[in-house]
């Protein structure tokens, strides 16, 4: 028996289930997260084929870079989803779950970029770019 995970936005307009495993947390510090999220992105993810649209009545798509793209709530205004246009998984803000999942921050990504007005935990596999060892579950 397969047990969804529930998620959405704050006003309910965009909701979603996964009915896999989730992926342990990523921070990204990258400039565009820090943009539309207002800090860095803490994401979770999944396997596309795991992940189903409930309801996306206020679902916005934004692409800054060609291939990739985020989805947002065009009426609360959440920051929710990253991924590769047609790629394996979705990345899913973690402040977006219903319910705590016992994930971790497993990883920071692109410190380089990261904000001068918080310190990046210590003790967490770091890079100064994209690169992770984070494995994406089945």
């Amino acid at each position: 028996m397969t047990t969804n995970i529930f998620g959405g936005c704050a006003c309910g307009g965009v909701r979603y289930a996964v009915s896999g495993k989730l992926r342990d947390i990523i921070a990204c510090h990258c400039e565009q997260c820090r943009r539309t999220s207002g800090h860095f992105v803490a994401a979770t993810a999944c396997r596309r084929e795991h992940f189903t649209l409930l309801q996306q009545s206020s679902l916005q798509w934004y692409s800054a870079v060609p291939g990739y793209r985020r989805g947002f709530c065009n009426v609360c205004g959440a920051s929710l989803f990253f991924e590769e246009t047609g790629g394996p998984r979705v990345s899913i803000a973690a402040g977006s779950l219903d319910a705590p999942q016992g994930l971790h921050i497993a990883a920071h990504i692109y410190t380089a970029e990261a904000g001068d007005y918080y310190a990046i935990e210590p003790g967490v596999p770091s890079s100064s770019g994209g690169a992770h060892n984070v494995a994406l579950p089945e």
